[in-house]
Order: structure tokens, then C-alpha cells, then sequence
């Protein structure tokens, strides 16, 4: 069979399998690689591979084996140091092997923004003991959040209001780091409006953005988003502007993630994904072109069309809430009768669930944002998760 181009996928969780269906649609061969055997991307990819990404050896030799035009990265976790080896012997590290690596760990992305791009961010500082924290929390002042330098959806954040909470914010944010890093991150509290993702698409011929994504997180964690997010021109442009020289400085091509917040006309750098984005799922229904599709055609170099908004979109999580390895779900058909607007639902096909832990999305369109995001909320909470026996609604949590 002929292939436009063969992609090696390193993690296959939903924003993979969702890549892989926009992938395949454009004729590429996939091969998709994660920890866990029946991860989603499997589940549609044309191959895969079981293994640690953070397996040098065993990147390394996937990697040499299949031969692919394309390493596609979907996980912050890998073993960046081979993708850096391999990207000098000509392999094409999607974005680029930097951006990969200063975007694995928070403090590489954000020294780069703070102190070589000059972007504005919030005040910061870096520890790996109790003491550290304790030193450096006397600088920043409270009330302050701490985070792993290494971990995604929102794993191991804290917001501490007074000294007292530090300790334990520390052993939350350890015990939850991804890696083999004992590092956090302690950042200056910003007491912010709003905060949007700015989906960002680096091409061959110039710098493209989606409108700006609202979204609402509980303990660092996405719970929903919706699009387009209302913010002024002048607060679009300084936004612009600034993701514009971060993915620049990086290099390379594909879709980044940009998370600002937002206070009054002031727009604060806050992280970056050189990947789609999981507030992004909303552009599954809110956009001519997905976020999935857009990142698919910037890698191969395809023309990108005008980015059409088709209206007021929300998404809502659909969580699990114990941990099981027998699953069934419910509600399908009640989710997608929610009057009111289109509603669609995507789930994600994981094996096995635990608490918190994100098993699929609604999606809605509307009039308004309001009620859009009303739809999807209610289209999420008629998804019922059944464990053997037990049946609950999967609607609240981290993922």
C-alpha cells in the first residue's frame, strides 16, 4: 500500500488518536507507540509498539527500525536527549528537537520565554528540596502554586495561600512528577480574568492562529473549554505577538498550544505544548479545520485554507471516577439528544480507568457560548461509565 508519508506517534492517548484519524484521512502510514498496549491512537493507527518513552534504548531502536519522514511527539515524557541525537543525523523531530526538549520541563520553556525572549510571565522560581521551597516562597511572597517541572493536566499543582501548606504541596507535587526529575516549579499567584489557549500553527509559509479558547480548570486540570473566548483586540494582538516569537524561537513546524492569562488588557505568558492541545478538542466541532487536522497539514507541508469558526463551541470532560478495568458506557443516546444545538460526543477507548481520569469529551454548538457550554456539560453528564455492576456519571475531577 502507498503512503504519503510514514509518521512515528510517541504516546497515543486521545489527542493522538484524534491526530491519527486526520493523519490517516491524508493518506499517512502511523505507528503508534505508548506505554500500555490498547492505548487509543492504537486503536486506529496501522501499527504500534509497547515502551517507555523515557526508554532511550528502545526509542532509540523503534525509531531506526521503522524509518519514519516524521517523529511526532504527543507526550511531554520521552527521552529528549535521543530525539536531539537523531534529529542531528537527519531524522525530522516534529516540531524540532528543541522545542521538544525545552518543553518537556517548565523551567526550559519558561526560562526561554522570561529570560531569552523577554516575554512577561509571572515571577518564578525553581526548587528540588522542602528547604528550597521554603527560600523561595520568602522571595515570591503568598499566596504562590507549585508544580512538578515535569508532569501534564494540571498532575501535581498546588495553590499554596500560606506557609504552613508548603510541605505538603511539595510531597503532591513529587509524587505526582513525571520523570526522574525532583523538581517544581513556584509561581508568582496571578490574579487573572481569564485564561485562553492560543492554538498557534507554525507552517512553511508564515505564522496562522485560531481564535482564542477559554477554559476552565479545577486543580490545574482542563474541566471545559469554549471558543471563540471574548477578549478585546488589543489583548488578541499582544497574545499574537507573543506566541509568535516563542514558536518562532523554537522552530520547526506544526500546531503549539499557548496558554496566556489575562488580567484587564495585560497578557501573561503562562506555558506552551509544541503539540495539539487538550482545551483545543473544542475546534472538533467549532472549526472547519481541527486543531488535529491543522497540525496534520503544517507537518507535511499541505496548504492551510482560511480557518473558518463555525459558530459559538463548547467541551465538556467526561471522567471516571474509580478504578476498574472492566468498562461499559451508557447514556450515548441520551447525550446526543440534549436539545438546544448540535451535540457530539467522542470517546476516547481506554482500557482501563481510575479516578479522575479522562474517558471522553462532549462537544456543542449554539447560539452563545453560554449555551453552548451548557449543552455540553449536559450532554457530558448523560454519559454514564459502568464498573461490572456499578453505574455512575463521569462529569467531575482531573483527568
Amino acid at each position: 500500500m502507498a503512503f504519503t508519508a510514514k509518521l512515528l506517534l510517541l504516546g497515543s492517548g486521545e489527542l493522538g488518536r484524534e491526530f491519527t484519524i486526520s493523519a490517516k484521512r491524508l493518506g499517512c502510514e502511523v505507528i503508534a507507540c505508548d506505554s500500555y498496549a490498547g492505548a487509543p491512537a492504537m486503536q486506529v493507527a496501522d501499527a504500534s509498539e509497547v515502551f517507555s518513552m523515557l526508554d532511550g534504548d528502545r526509542l532509540r531502536a523503534a525509531i531506526r527500525r521503522h524509518r519514519p519522514d516524521f517523529v511526532v511527539p504527543e507526550v511531554e515524557a520521552i527521552r529528549t536527549e535521543v530525539l536531539a541525537e537523531l534529529e542531528a543525523e537527519g531524522v525530522a523531530i516534529v516540531p524540532s528537537a528543541r522545542a521538544t526538549v525545552m518543553t518537556m520541563n517548565r523551567d526550559g520553556i519558561r526560562d526561554v520565554a522570561a529570560d531569552a525572549l523577554g516575554l512577561r510571565t509571572s515571577r518564578y522560581r525553581y526548587a528540588e528540596s522542602l528547604d528550597a521551597v521554603q527560600a523561595a516562597a520568602g522571595e515570591i511572597g503568598l499566596p504562590l502554586v507549585i508544580k512538578p517541572v515535569m508532569s501534564s493536566s494540571g498532575k501535581g499543582q498546588s495553590l499554596v495561600r500560606d506557609a504552613e501548606g508548603l510541605a505538603a504541596a511539595w510531597d503532591h507535587a513529587v509524587s505526582a512528577m513525571r520523570g526522574d526529575r525532583r523538581r517544581v516549579i513556584l509561581e508568582e499567584f496571578i490574579d487573572f480574568d481569564y485564561e485562553i489557549t492560543l492554538l498557534t500553527i507554525r507552517t512553511r509559509t508564515g505564522v496562522l492562529f485560531c481564535p482564542p479558547i477559554g477554559h476552565r480548570q479545577e486543580r490545574g486540570d482542563y474541566q471545559e473549554s469554549w471558543q471563540p473566548a471574548a477578549m478585546s483586540p488589543a489583548a488578541i494582538a499582544a497574545a499574537e505577538a507573543m506566541a509568535r516569537t516563542v514558536v518562532d524561537d523554537l522552530g520547526g513546524y506544526g500546531l503549539f498550544g499557548v496558554e496566556f492569562f489575562v488580567h484587564g488588557e495585560e497578557v501573561i505568558f503562562s506555558e506552551l505544548s509544541p503539540r495539539p492541545h487538550d482545551t483545543g478538542m473544542v475546534t472538533l466541532i467549532s472549526q472547519s479545520l481541527s486543531e488535529f487536522d491543522l497540525h496534520a497539514r503544517a507537518i507535511l507541508g499541505l496548504p492551510i485554507p482560511a480557518i473558518a469558526q463555525r459558530g459559538p463551541s463548547a467541551s465538556a470532560v467526561i471522567l471516571a471516577d474509580r478504578a476498574s478495568d472492566t468498562l461499559r458506557y451508557a447514556g450515548l443516546a441520551e447525550a446526543l439528544a440534549v436539545p438546544g444545538g448540535e451535540v457530539d460526543v467522542r470517546l476516547f477507548g481506554k482500557p482501563s480507568a481510575r479516578p479522575s481520569r479522562r474517558m471522553g469529551v462532549a462537544l456543542a454548538r449554539a447560539e452563545s457560548i453560554e449555551a453552548a457550554r451548557r449543552l455540553a456539560a449536559e450532554a457530558a453528564g448523560r454519559i454514564r461509565i459502568h464498573y461490572g455492576d456499578a453505574a455512575v456519571a463521569g462529569t467531575d475531577g482531573d483527568a
